[in-house]
């Protein structure tokens, strides 16, 4: 746990250090069901977001649904403008697009996230989401 309260509904989890390489700063991930579509809590320290990635997957597979829970991040795909994630938010990114995802500068950022099952569900990680890109985003409080 950090030295920062951040209140959310669901655990804050262990430190993903397992996929660490992935992002820029400290996430945190909750499993909260397994099975054949395990679900997990994904927490970010302000400023964190993961790397550019792709979910594949094929018959109805692949798909990523994100339930922003508490705080307040981003979701982008490739060539799309940002969306601003709030509690309430859901978001389907269908299997294939380039996308990314994170906490705001100023603020904690929690999501529910889990893949649909289907064939050949696999993540391809990529590059990372550079400060020039980040930096341009309107900062916490405000909305694009």
């Amino acid at each position: 746990m950090t030295d920062t309260e951040f209140d959310q509904i669901f655990p804050l989890g262990e430190p993903n250090d397992a996929y660490a390489e992935h992002f820029i700063g400290q996430s945190y991930l909750a499993p909260l069901a397994d099975g054949s579509v395990p679900v997990s809590n994904v927490s970010f320290e302000p400023g964190c977001r993961n790397n550019w990635h792709i979910h594949h997957g094929e018959n109805s597979g692949g798909d990523q649904i994100l339930l922003c829970t508490a705080g307040s991040g981003w979701y982008q795909a490739e060539g799309e403008e940002p969306v601003s994630m709030e509690p309430g938010t859901a978001i389907r990114v269908p299997a294939g697009t380039k996308h990314w995802h994170g906490a705001k500068v100023g603020s904690w950022c929690s999501h529910i996230a889990f893949i649909t099952p289907g064939a050949n569900v696999s993540n391809e990680w990529l590059e990372p989401v550079g400060d020039e890109l980040y930096d341009e985003l309107p900062k916490n409080g405000e909305h694009a």
